[in-house]
């Protein structure tokens, strides 16, 4: 609400006027011939207002289509863990301990269009753009650690499955488990989806996750890959399906409405940002690929290192503007961050600029929320739809746009950093990577659950695979039992289907299984497998998470005993 005090009427600075600066003598009438019209084509002010009007929506977003934005800070500690962080890279926001750089990060669920429900069970996105001194770096990421597919030559797939159905327009359960049945390494993704964290409480009360795999890179060209995680300060949160449903009766927007009213109120949450650190190679030892996003890292093996804080302290100042406009890119890296091989991440980082281009318009990055704040902009790019400036540097020939040029133009800069990644030798092919092994994580994550977060886990997926074909049922708990004996049993007696009932169905048709895969296939439902919490290590989701319920959502989650994530790991 606006708490300025309020002018009376025909306050000079007050006056209404159009967008060519004419003052509006009339707002209230058409002109028109006689008091009941007909109406004049020559209505200048109403066409104006209402071609305006109906413009006023821009395509909404293919997937994150409702979002919140809000602003604030990121301070460093200056160190990696408890290393300098110049031992890593050589990112400026990083290197001094205090140091703070202003921010934007906007909340999003995926799959539902800009006005659906923010407690559907949903991936969250969770992306953050820093207005660093080099410009502006962009991590876009979400609330779990991995995704469904690990190629983006899949991703349109992935997100017409979980869509409406193109006929009926209703999501429906078969169509989704249709194509994870075919897809081995969605098994993990769908663990963590199905389980409570598939239902943040809030916003306020959800990890944050880079998911993909990038690259730092110090002053000597050195490059280690590396993972980014968020731990929420508030503590997690999650609901179950049936306490979702109670909240989503009463309010479709309770995740933007909780972060809006304790940014307003002065409760300005807050993250621990740490990084996992692996050297830059392929690492033959591992039983996975570190590229593959439908992994973690194990912080038993790969322990996570602090590198600062983020804290949210102010709300936006207008919704479409801030949030409907704001464009965020996986490509949008600063000097001393880079890219690794991952494939999703490649594929990401054209799509996420396209999609910007094409919904906001061509100069989108002119848009204040968009702008690189804290850095000189200084291009040869001009025209396009609603370009309203050109990027001209102090002194630049205007008569000059192209480079080089002896006349006063804009010329390459003189800093060139070392980056010394590896060398990759090898022949071009279209093809799925080597080390797949795509149950092995999503046991893990079963295992490391809670008790509460299990049992909702096996109810949602039995719910909903009791809707399905016997032909997907029984494929998906040939899946689930290929990942842990429990996890198929339990989701199998939900819809009738047990492992002698789906013992004889063969690997998908391009499926490789491990030597492991094999022997377990062999005695399927049968492999002994027991529940180890400790697999993993104690931070990626495994965290304590708190059971909300529907009233504590709804009452803004004030005086919710929820532990800081640090705390409920120790």
């Amino acid at each position: 609400m606006d708490k300025t005090p309020k002018q009376p009427p025909g306050t000079p600075d007050r006056v209404l006027t159009n967008r060519q600066g004419h003052q509006i003598t009339n707002n209230q009438s058409q002109r028109t011939v006689g008091a009941r019209g007909p109406a004049t084509l020559e209505n200048y002010q109403f066409l104006e207002k209402i071609t305006h009007f109906d413009r006023e929506r821009i395509p909404e977003r293919v997937v994150h289509a409702r979002g919140f934005v809000c602003y604030g800070e990121f301070e460093a500690t200056g160190k990696i863990g408890d290393e300098p962080a110049s031992k890593y890279t050589r990112a400026k926001l990083f290197q001094q301990a205090g140091k703070k750089t202003p921010l934007a990060i906007r909340f999003s669920t995926v799959i539902g269009g800009r006005d659906s429900s923010e407690v559907a069970r949903d991936p969250r996105g969770f992306a953050v753009k820093f207005y660093t001194e080099d410009g502006n770096w962009d991590l876009v990421g979400n609330n779990l650690a991995v995704f469904f597919i690990r190629d983006a030559i899949k991703f349109p797939d992935v997100i017409h499955s979980l869509k409406p159905d193109p006929v009926t327009f209703r999501q429906e359960p078969n169509r989704i488990f249709d194509f994870m049945s075919q897809t081995p390494e969605s098994m993990h993704m769908l663990t963590h989806l199905f389980s409570p964290r598939g239902i943040p409480a809030s916003y306020r009360h959800m990890e944050g996750f880079g998911v993909n795999t990038y690259k730092m890179v110090n002053a000597q060209g050195d490059t280690v890959l590396v993972k980014y995680h968020f731990h929420p300060r508030c503590g997690l949160a999650s609901l179950t399906a049936e306490e979702a449903g109670k909240v989503q009766g009463q309010d479709l927007g309770s995740a933007s409405k909780d972060l809006f009213e304790a940014i307003e109120r002065g409760e300005h949450p807050q993250w621990d940002i740490y990084v996992q650190i692996m050297e830059d190679h392929d690492h033959p030892e591992l039983e996975w690929d570190p590229l593959d996003d439908t992994k973690v890292w194990p912080e038993k093996d790969f322990p996570l290192r602090h590198v600062g804080v983020m804290t949210l302290n102010r709300n936006v100042g207008d919704h479409f503007n801030e949030n409907e406009q704001i464009a965020m890119g996986t490509g949008v890296l600063v000097d001393g961050l880079d890219f690794s091989d991952d494939k999703m991440l490649v594929g990401r980082t054209f799509s996420y600029s396209d999609t910007q281009r094409h919904r906001v318009g061509t100069n989108y990055l002119q848009l204040p929320v968009n702008q690189a704040k804290n850095s000189k902009v200084s291009t040869n790019l001009n025209g396009g739809q609603m370009s309203y400036r050109r990027d001209l540097a102090e002194g630049q020939n205007p008569h000059v746009n192209y480079e080089p040029s002896l006349h006063n133009g804009l010329h390459e800069s003189p800093r060139e950093e070392p980056n010394n990644p590896p060398e990759v030798h090898g022949r071009l092919t279209r093809s799925v990577i080597e080390r797949r092994n795509d149950y092995i994580h999503a046991r893990g994550r079963y295992c490391t659950m809670m008790d509460w977060e299990r049992d909702d886990l096996v109810l949602n997926l039995g719910t909903l695979l009791g809707q399905c074909e016997r032909d997907v049922q029984e494929r998906m708990v040939w899946h689930l039992l290929m990942v842990h004996d429990d996890y198929g049993r339990r989701v199998g007696e939900m819809i009738g289907i047990t492992a002698d009932n789906v013992r004889n169905l063969p690997p998908l048709a391009k499926q490789v299984l491990t030597e492991d895969e094999q022997r377990r296939l062999k005695s399927l439902g049968n492999n002994g497998d027991v529940i180890d919490p400790k697999v993993w290590g104690q931070w990626t989701s495994s965290v304590k998470n708190y059971k909300a319920s529907a009233e504590e959502v709804l009452g803004g989650m004030r005086n919710v005993p929820t532990e800081p994530a640090k705390q409920a790991a120790e």
